[in-house]
């Protein structure tokens, strides 16, 4: 019986903020994905980490936010032309924040 074994066992998973570029463990980032056909994309929250498609991670802050804003984060973290709509993820994190 062959065994599979994990080349990363023991090492820690980490994930890169697209906002301050730190990295931290998932459980201290929130979790985005795309939703909506081209030209009318959402950035949506996903705090379960479960739906399905291409992620990215921010630290649940507004300074981590309006970094990730100021820096046209968000399309090039999942590889889309043109500007996204993040104005329910601000609300979101601003509401995390508090």
């Amino acid at each position: 019986m062959t065994v599979a074994t994990d080349a990363r066992l023991g090492k820690p998973r980490e994930r890169t903020c697209i906002g301050c570029r730190k990295r931290s463990s998932p459980t201290d980032l929130l979790r985005m994905t795309v939703s909506g056909e081209p030209g009318k994309q959402l950035v949506l929250p996903d705090p379960d980490r479960r739906a399905p498609g291409r992620g990215a991670h921010l630290h649940p802050t507004i300074e981590c936010f309006d970094l990730a804003v100021r820096r046209k984060a968000f399309p090039r973290a999942y590889r889309v032309p043109g500007p996204l709509d993040v104005t329910g993820l601000r609300e979101y994190v601003a509401q995390r924040d508090r």
